[in-house]
């Protein structure tokens, strides 16, 4: 039988047609989720698990490699800035093996075989977190070819972690044709083999948002070759990016070549679950994604709503944790995995004076503090999400013990497993001092002094001094033990006792005894005080003293009068017994107590005293005194980098109600007054009022300068002293004084050396030991 060309051309067009194959993707059955794993409750699922990879934060990282806090100098600005570049130690990972960064719109050649994925329900896998669960191992959402995350983020350098785009092989073989939509043109079969050109390609069923992502993720563009092959890896390539739960495509011949057409199903966003979350709340993620549930997929809303997240974080406190990487199902559900800075372990080092954590044997630095102390002042814990605010909080508390006079935090890991290591220098807290001499009272004496800040390597404090003379011997002692919050029930307190005579502070010179000898004040007593936190930022110290003053002579007689016949004690024996109950409320925002350069100190006494022994005197003295410190760069010094210049300012006030014996009056004057003048020589009052401000300077190192100036005034109450000894000495009242300090930081503290002028016209050196406020 023969048959005709056209009769040929027809059977092998049908036959043709019934061998083509059209790659398409159908979806699954539903799959259930479990609702605690799920931020925003749906109603139904009905699209397949892929992956979306998430765009990177665009907006500036928060930096977690900076300039430590130095204690030394402490300011605001420092303690914000907990983490010094040299001490954060890189993850073993090479730069090379950092993730890149990547938008939801680049082009991704496909050069491997899809590869299959295994159809998990994402809501039954271990490790979800869903805000106040226990952490949990991450989910394996795509087993075996699950997205691998890039090796741990540098702390130096956060960024997002993006899982890999592995394309189901659910496009390995061609499907059976789409369905038609009319209006689009007939399918046209091509060969297995034959490589053609693409005239048009069409992108139908989505936005213009996600026409564009899809033309950047297929390799078949206008004017460039198609295969069936190549046609079906673009439809894999489609479903791989997780935004689609259904793709297909459709060619048609033209007589230059072929059109293609992509038809594809974008996913409807069902519900947000989040993986590793602990800070991060599912009602909080909810707050942001709650828009995009029941719409279509969009990349631009998702990497929106991370940014907020990722500023949410940041806002908070949160400075290590952010989003790593977003896995979408074709279920319609948003796995977000977060990394939030959890912390490993607290580690404590020490280092020298230097900065170096080893000593020049090589050995490591030891300090003399112990761990466990140390650790107690710690808030931060393992498991906890890493705050700055909270570091921030535990580095002062340890400087609060005046233990240290520099440290800093070092951070260690990644942004999933974060080790803080405090980096401490501790202080020189001993001091042995030996002395000898004569003098008029004490005769040829030694003098043995002993101090320790860090007794028994728990902040604890001891010291005294013994003054062996031919004619007098002398002590003080002391022993505190400090209150610390992180022992909240347990009291600090304190026990001192003394023995000490000298010249007296208010009767000096200009009047003397019948004897023409000096006015000597001895006093020997003993007192025990606990304190405790009295309120928010609030200190309070109740103690109870007693003392026995007596006013004597050279050869050490008690004397009643001086030549003048002005009384020198209340009871008008020459002694007095004063027993009274102190209570001192203290609120101290210093960032440093040796040195400050920011913050404020305010402290408000009250002493009442009990009308018990000789004299019965009852009285009550009040004082208060406050301090403020201002960081400031007037010259732009390279000296205030280390050592701030600073603004301090003084204000103090105090009065006496009821009984005064004349040697606790109020005595204005001095290297702790007004500087200018000799100690007294302004006042000897009942109530007072001093100011005095300083513009504090680095010069060189451990050397610093001052400027200054102080008024001081009785407030007209001289007058009420018992035997008027200010009125008597022609003591003005008033006083101001300006002058030029400088400061030399030693071991032993601060010894200060200023030479002041006052309104007289008089000028004095005058040194001291320790800042004046």
């Amino acid at each position: 039988m023969r048959l005709s060309p056209l009769t040929l051309c027809t059977l092998a067009a049908w036959s043709a047609f019934n061998a083509a194959q059209n790659a398409t993707a159908a979806p699954p059955e539903l799959t259930q989720t479990s609702p605690q794993d799920v931020v925003i409750a749906v109603d139904q699922t009905t699209v397949n698990p892929v992956r979306l990879i998430a765009s990177p934060e665009s907006t500036a990282s928060p930096e977690f490699s900076r300039q430590g806090t130095s204690f030394e100098q402490p300011n605001d600005s420092e303690l914000k800035s907990l983490v010094r570049k040299d001490l954060v130690q890189k993850d073993n990972a090479p730069v090379s093996q950092r993730p890149q960064s990547a938008t939801l719109t680049a082009q991704q050649a496909i050069a491997d075989p899809p590869r299959r994925l295994a159809q998990t329900d994402p809501a039954l896998q271990p490790g979800v977190e869903s805000g106040n669960s226990a952490p949990m191992s991450a989910p394996n959402l795509l087993s075996p070819e699950q997205p691998r995350l890039e090796p741990p983020t540098p702390l130096e350098q956060p960024t997002w972690l993006i899982p890999a785009n592995t394309p189901p092989s659910s496009a390995q073989a061609v499907p059976p044709p789409a369905p038609s939509i009319p209006g689009s043109p007939r399918p046209t079969p091509l060969p297995p083999n034959l490589v053609v050109t693409a005239t048009d390609v069409q992108i139908l069923g989505v936005d213009a948002e996600l026409q564009q992502f899809v033309r950047s993720n297929i390799r078949t563009q206008p004017g460039g070759q198609v295969s069936t092959p190549q046609l079906q890896a673009d439809v894999a390539s489609i479903l791989g990016t997780g935004l689609f739960s259904n793709a297909s495509v459709s060619t048609q011949t033209t007589p230059n070549g072929l059109n293609v057409t992509f038809q594809v199903q974008p996913v409807v966003v069902q519900s947000v679950r989040l993986v590793n979350a602990r800070a991060l709340t599912p009602a909080i993620a909810n707050s942001y994604f709650k828009t995009q549930i029941g719409a279509i997929v969009s990349p631009t809303a998702i990497n929106q709503s991370i940014r907020q997240i990722n500023q949410w974080y940041a806002a908070n406190q949160y400075n290590l944790a952010r989003v790593v990487a977003v896995t979408p199902s074709r279920e319609g559900i948003l796995t977000l995995e977060v990394a939030e800075g959890i912390v490993s372990d607290i580690q404590i080092r020490f280092t020298d004076e230097n900065g170096s954590p080893v000593s020049d044997t090589g050995e490591p630095i030891r300090g003399r503090t112990r761990e466990s102390f140390l650790r107690q002042q710690i808030q931060l814990m393992p498991g906890q999400v890493f705050k700055e605010d909270l570091a921030r909080q535990d580095l002062q508390r340890l400087f609060q013990t005046g233990l240290f006079n520099n440290g800093q935090i070092a951070l260690e890991g990644d942004a999933r497993q974060t080790r803080v290591v405090y980096v401490l220098t501790e202080t020189r807290s001993r001091a042995v001092n030996v002395s000898g001499g004569y003098n008029d009272d004490l005769g040829l004496f030694g003098n043995l002094g002993y101090s320790d800040r860090n007794f028994n390597g728990i902040g604890q404090q001891i010291g005294g001094n013994l003054l062996i003379g031919t004619r007098d011997v002398q002590f003080d002692g002391r022993f505190v033990s400090p209150y610390r919050e992180t022992e909240p029930d347990k009291l600090g307190y304190t026990i001192s006792g003394f023995r000490r005579r000298g010249s007296s502070r208010v009767f000096d010179d200009d009047i003397r005894l019948d004897n023409g000898d000096r006015v000597r004040e001895g006093r020997f007593g003993v007192g025990v005080a606990v304190n405790r936190p009295i309120g928010e930022g609030w200190n309070g110290s109740l103690g109870l003293n007693y003392e026995r003053i007596s006013l004597r002579d050279s050869d050490g007689d008690v004397v009643r009068t001086d030549a003048r016949g002005n009384p020198l004690s209340f009871s008008g024996t020459g002694i007095d017994d004063l027993t009274t109950i102190n209570f001192t409320a203290t609120r101290d925002t210093r960032n440093n107590f040796i040195d400050p350069s920011d913050g404020s100190l305010l402290t408000l006494t009250t002493d009442q005293s009990i009308p018990i022994g000789r004299g019965s005197i009852l009285s009550n003295r009040l004082q208060a005194n406050y301090s403020q410190y201002m960081p400031v760069n007037l010259f732009n010094l390279e000296q205030s980098q280390g050592q701030p210049e600073v603004f301090a300012f003084n204000l103090q006030a105090g009065t006496t109600l009821g009984d005064l014996p004349p040697y606790n009056a109020f005595s204005l004057g001095g290297p702790n007054s007004v500087r200018g003048y000799d100690a007294g020589t302004v006042a000897i009052s009942r109530s007072f009022i001093l100011a005095s401000a300083e513009y504090r300077f680095p010069i060189y190192r451990i050397i610093g300068g001052a400027v200054f100036a102080d008024f001081a005034s009785d407030l007209g109450s001289s007058r009420s002293v018992l035997g008027q000894p200010g009125i008597e000495r022609d003591r003005s009242g008033t006083g101001f004084g300006i002058g030029l300090g400088v400061r030399l930081k030693s071991p032993f503290g601060i010894i200060r050396a200023g030479y002041g002028i006052n309104d007289r016209g008089e000028g004095r050196l005058q040194i001291g030991i320790g800042e004046k406020f």
